[in-house]
């Protein structure tokens, strides 16, 4: 089995499916600490006529300190959701496959979501289905793995019978290599070489959400993504 991890991003770039569609199952680091700072747990890039086009989620942050992905909730006391939809709508209303994939998406943020994560794995699984990946999903605090760094990878990896862990270059500098191989476990690094689609608004732009990649693909996004 071939396994591979991420944390469960909001509206996930093409890379993070390629490490999906290259894989039998994704484990979603749920359970590690939500980054402080800016990181991509609660936003990502589309584009519209200006350029960047930034969708963020507001989360509780104040007087909670250090939090676990999982417990972190949404700040629901503004019109944040009205915001993005309008946003998706108005940037892409010349995109061919809009129609197709918008009312799922309005579909995702009519729910009434407490958590953070409730609502970045139904937009994962909405690009589960839209690119027909077949690799299993598992959540880490389903599977009640636990470990930093290094012993969490072994850790899922044995959890789930892997013999192989795959991931992009950048990661190896982060795990110690030998030490997973020593657990039975083959790493794999993957080239990755983030791909150029036909987009709206002028100049391409890289790395963006791969709801761009859908809407202006449709069916062909898997195929573009795995051609990488």
């Amino acid at each position: 089995m071939v396994v591979t991890t991420h944390q469960p991003i909001f509206l996930p770039w093409p890379g993070f499916f390629f490490k999906a569609l290259n894989s039998d199952c994704m484990v979603l680091l749920d359970d590690v600490q939500f980054p402080r700072g800016h990181g991509w747990v609660n936003r990502n890039r589309l584009k519209n006529e200006k350029g960047e086009l930034w969708l963020t989620v507001p989360v509780w942050k104040k007087g909670r300190g250090l939090q676990i992905i999982r417990n972190v909730e949404i700040c629901n006391e503004t019109n944040w959701k009205r915001k993005h939809i309008q946003s998706i709508r108005q940037s892409y209303a010349r995109a061919p496959y809009l129609k197709d994939f918008l009312p799922i998406i309005e579909s995702i943020y009519e729910k009434n979501i407490r958590f953070l994560i409730e609502l970045n794995l139904d937009i994962i699984n909405f690009f589960w289905d839209a690119l027909s990946i077949n690799s299993k999903i598992c959540l880490q605090s389903e599977l009640g793995i636990t470990g930093k760094g290094t012993e969490l990878i072994i850790n899922a990896c044995r959890h789930l019978n892997a013999d192989t862990y795959i991931a992009f270059p950048i990661a190896a500098k982060h795990l110690d290599i030998s030490r997973i191989e020593q657990a039975g476990i083959k790493a794999v690094f993957l080239s990755f070489n983030p791909p150029v689609y036909p987009q709206l608004w002028g100049e391409f732009i890289y790395n963006l959400s791969t709801l761009d990649m859908l809407l202006n693909c449709g069916e062909k996004s898997r195929e573009i993504i795995l051609s990488c």
